[in-house]
């Protein structure tokens, strides 16, 4: 198993059960064409300008929010489990001090799946501390509504 390459300061852990299959809600999570209808929080857009879903492979998307901003993510996938698990190193707004490790399991529950997101982060903030749990919440939301309409 991998661990972040740096000391977390702060860690979020959120769980949610989904009304699909693992393979289905795996497959939304790693095909640019469904992550881009779900990712991020209400009110936000997401564009995927790279998404090399492997071990070493990069990951850049910017997210637009309501106040016409964009908010730039990237990073590099560590581990890639399919349907199992997804691990990928990152940072927040392309700030090297912001760094953010994500491990996603997705479990199997008589027909529905269990996700589990949990981010160690590298700093700590209000980000951090309400934020993200947050925004993490409301882009799970978004996954049961746009999953529901598949």
């Amino acid at each position: 198993m991998s661990a972040p390459a740096f000391a977390p300061k702060a860690e979020l852990t959120l769980t949610r059960t989904f009304d699909a299959p693992r393979d289905l809600v795996f497959e939304v999570w790693t095909d640019r064409k469904h992550l881009a209808q779900w990712w991020g929080p209400h009110g936000f857009t997401t564009k995927i300008r790279e998404m090399d879903v492997r071990p070493g492979g990069a990951w850049r998307y910017a997210m637009r929010g309501p106040d016409g901003n964009d908010y730039p993510f990237e990073g590099v996938y560590v581990e890639v489990q399919e349907p199992e698990r997804l691990v990928f190193d990152g940072t927040i707004h392309g700030s090297p001090e912001q760094r953010v490790w994500t491990e996603v399991t997705f479990a199997e529950r008589a027909g529905k799946t269990e996700v589990t997101v949990r981010q160690l982060y590298s700093f700590e903030s209000e980000i951090t501390r309400t934020g993200a749990r947050i925004g993490w919440t409301q882009q799970l939301d978004r996954l049961t509504e746009y999953l529901a309409n598949l």
